[in-house]
């Protein structure tokens, strides 16, 4: 589960702010869960929309102030986009090593919003499939271990890994290359994100900007997830780049989200367990 504490905004120039949080803590942004505030703050009237058009929901995050860009056809969010944070990447090719299987590998750390480490899952042999999500955890937390502080930045951690599979190009009307990538997100302590990950979608922006396969408004990205969810991503503008050797950018991700249900949760502070246990 992954939830968000709504707060109030910084100043006014935003409608709100959040809290993300899973079971492992909070995190200092999340993209899927941005999209999915904008769905809910039109459906709930916290914001007037237009009843078609585009409206910006603006949240404030951890990592800053980003917007969820509402398209809207006869009052019904269609989709959104989301304007996150500038992206970048902050280190290519650290090596780190596998104790369960005394490999090498090679990644890549870039920041979304949040830091990621990035790598090509043949890199471990296995495909970006739901079989493999337990493999993929493990993997994941060997590599966050072995990372360690090299993983730091600032006042970030590592917060999450990303394995990434390449399936092939295809150029649109307008005669831009769609890059296509799967991928599984392990983040916190071995969870997995269902959807492709809005912040690190715009993790893996950074790393293709870096590598000169992306640049603003030039070629985008269908990230789809290890449940074969997709978000479509590319690069608005460059940005000031805090990393001299890798250029920055504002990535924008679309997705859709919908609104489940509504439920509430009870703490009773004389409970046996108050506030609550963790397995591990």
């Amino acid at each position: 589960m992954y939830g968000g504490f709504i707060t109030p905004p910084n100043d006014p120039g935003a409608a709100f702010g959040v809290l993300f949080w899973h079971k492992d803590g909070f995190s200092t942004a999340c993209g899927h869960g941005t999209i999915a505030l904008g769905y809910w703050a039109i459906a709930k009237g916290v914001v007037k929309a237009p009843e078609n058009g585009t409206y910006d929901v603006v949240i404030d995050v951890p990592s800053g102030r980003v917007a969820a860009t509402m398209h809207l056809v006869n009052g019904k969010p269609i989709y959104a986009d989301f304007i996150n944070v500038a992206s970048y990447q902050i280190s290519k090719g650290l090596q780190v090593a596998i104790p369960s299987s005394q490999k090498q590998l090679s990644v890549d750390l870039a920041f979304g919003g949040a830091v990621y480490a990035t790598l090509n899952a043949d890199q471990v042999g296995l495909k970006v499939e739901p079989k493999n999500v337990n493999e993929f955890i493990k993997l994941g937390r060997e590599i966050k271990a072995s990372l360690g502080t090299r993983a730091h930045y600032g006042k970030y951690d590592c917060y999450g890994v990303i394995f990434f599979d390449e399936e092939g190009e295809e150029k649109t009307d307008g005669q831009d290359l769609v890059i296509k990538q799967r991928n599984v997100t392990v983040f916190a302590d071995g969870q997995i994100d269902r959807s492709p990950c809005g912040s690190g979608t715009c993790a893996r922006l950074a790393v293709l900007h870096a590598e000169g396969r992306l640049g603003p408004k030039k070629n985008k990205l269908r990230h789809r997830s290890i449940i074969a969810t997709s978000f479509e991503a590319e690069i608005l503008e460059e940005a000031q780049s805090p990393i001299a050797k890798f250029p920055a950018s504002i990535p924008r991700v679309r997705g859709t989200a919908q609104l489940y249900g509504k439920m509430r949760f009870y703490i009773d502070p004389a409970e046996e367990i108050y506030p609550g246990f963790l397995l591990r």
